[in-house]
């Protein structure tokens, strides 16, 4: 699919990406910019997620509510979440046809760290082409799918299958869903009456130290950032009153039973690539014999662990 640009979003963000897309195919009075992003300009944008086209419903909804200059904006006919080219896909037939589509294309999947969904699916089809482009705005937690793309990583496994990434990978840190460090410290500022403790719960260890350190030296609260297992009791002193060395057997078993429910989402997006690639009358038989060895290799796995 030539040029193909897939905005990897999370709840709130597809919405964002509608609206700047929105803009920039406005501006076709700019002779240099259209010749420059022609392609983009009159390519199809699909929103391809569920969740992300029920959540623009209700914007959609809710225009009332939008702020000033944009309720402008719709007086004049001109709606925000709404332009020529702009297609949801709701069914999953319809996601599925967009990989055999060749004409250039912008696809909205909204599966923050492409761990599960219908993402998986385009990155198969896609990731391999040097004509595609993969554009994160959401931050990838380390150990997922996305977190390895963005990171430079040179294969994936998707739904079991190495896949060469060849496409080029952009990243936008400017659509984050999370406050940045000024954005935090303006929170805590904001306070009549400033909190006694702040626990720093959320984010990457260095960043959580550097911005505990800025919190108890610009504003003279106290702030903690708690390890794995540890138990505070909040009264006018603030204690740590529990240590867990470790995962304890009960959390462990519970990771166990998340990790098999993982797979089992896993296991059924295999079976319908598999099956996808099956009814491909274009399959070679050189290419059947592959999908049939990696079949074995994980059938001898599964047996493996039923086994012990």
């Amino acid at each position: 699919m030539e040029q193909l640009l897939y905005h990897l979003l999370q709840f709130g963000r597809t919405q964002e990406i509608v609206y700047e897309l929105n803009k920039i195919k406005e501006e076709k009075e700019d002779i240099e910019f259209i010749k420059e992003y022609e392609t983009l300009m009159n390519s199809n944008v699909y929103v391809d997620s569920p969740l992300a086209i029920s959540a623009t419903e209700v914007f959609r909804e809710n225009m009332n509510l939008f702020d000033i200059e944009v309720q402008e904006e719709i007086m004049k006919g001109d709606n925000p979440l709404e332009f020529p080219g702009l297609k949801f896909t709701r069914t999953a037939d319809e996601s599925k046809a967009l990989n055999e589509d060749k004409t250039p294309s912008v696809i909205i999947s909204a599966s923050g760290m492409c761990e599960v969904g219908r993402i998986k699916h385009h990155l198969k089809h896609n990731l391999w082409n040097p004509k595609s482009t993969i554009l994160f705005v959401g931050y990838q937690a380390p150990g997922t799918l996305g977190h390895s793309i963005v990171n430079g990583a040179k294969t994936v496994k998707v739904f079991g299958e190495e896949i060469a990434i060849n496409a080029r990978v952009e990243y936008i840190e400017g659509y984050s869903g999370h406050a940045d460090q000024e954005g935090l410290m303006n929170f805590i500022y904001s306070f009549i009456s400033k909190p006694k403790h702040i626990f720093l719960v959320h984010g990457e260890e260095e960043a959580q130290n550097v911005l505990k350190e800025k919190i108890e030296k610009e504003t003279g609260i106290l702030a903690t950032v708690p390890g794995y297992g540890q138990t505070f009791e909040l009264n006018e002193l603030i204690e740590m009153t529990c240590q867990i060395s470790k995962k304890q057997n009960k959390i462990l078993r519970l990771y166990v039973l998340e990790r098999l429910e993982k797979l089992k989402l896993e296991i059924n997006d295999m079976d319908t690539n598999i099956r996808e690639d099956m009814d491909n009358p274009d399959l070679k038989d050189e290419d059947i014999s592959i999908i049939n060895e990696k079949m074995k290799d994980l059938e001898k796995q599964i047996l493996n662990i039923i086994e012990g």
